[in-house]
């Protein structure tokens, strides 16, 4: 989950070295933090937070064929 969501953001944005993904593995869940360059952050959020709302439910769902529930935050700054 964490290489797809790190391939995934890096095919948006214009820095994509800048791009960093944190995992947090839990029982049965993992959270994973996104960090992008400040002048990335809304190409990743979208209009409306379209974008972010697509990365969301492919990285849960690929979480899901798993068996766990993935939660993606994206941090600003």
């Amino acid at each position: 989950m964490r290489d797809l969501l790190l391939w995934l953001t890096r095919e948006l944005v214009e820095h994509p070295e800048a791009v960093r993904v944190e995992a947090i593995e839990r029982e049965r869940s993992v959270v994973l933090e996104l960090a992008v360059d400040p002048s990335d952050l809304g190409r990743v959020i979208g209009r409306g937070g379209k974008t972010a709302k697509a990365l969301r439910t492919v990285i849960d769902a690929a979480a899901r064929r798993d068996g766990r529930r993935a939660v993606v935050d994206i941090l600003d700054g």
